[in-house]
Formats: structure tokens, sequence, C-alpha cells
């Protein structure tokens, strides 16, 4: 398994919902109304999982460390 995962926000294609902050609060922020991740990197977390999947228009992508798409699925 992966020490870190890297998280990106296409921001042309959020919407700003903020489910994934609701979600994933310790890894999503709102700014200027679109998400944006907290870090770049991150450690292997569900939660992170969960926000990526519940976003409405998939603009989060979630990938491990030699670049395979863990989520959205």
């Amino acid at each position: 398994m992966s020490t870190a995962w890297r998280i990106q926000v296409d921001a042309a294609r959020c919407i700003g919902s903020g489910s994934c902050v609701g979600m994933a609060p310790a890894h999503f922020r709102m700014e200027s109304g679109l998400a944006t991740p907290v870090a770049a990197a991150v450690e292997p977390t569900e939660a992170v999982i969960d926000a990526a999947e519940s976003c409405p228009v998939e603009a989060i992508a979630v990938r491990d460390d030699d670049g395979t798409v863990l989520a959205p699925t």
C-alpha cells in the first residue's frame, strides 16, 4: 500500500457543492467558492476516497504515489 496519496481538484469542473469539505474537512476547504485540497499529499484515509466518490461532478482525483487513480472509480 502507498505511503501517501495525491489529491487534485479540477477547478474548471468544481461547482462548489462542498460535499468534500463536509465528508473530509481535514483534507478539503472552500476557497473563493471552490473546493481545494488542504495538502496535495495526504496519508491514506477512507474519508478522502469517500469525498472524491461523493463529488457530484467528479472534480476530485485521488492518486496513489505511482499515479494510479484510486477515486473516483
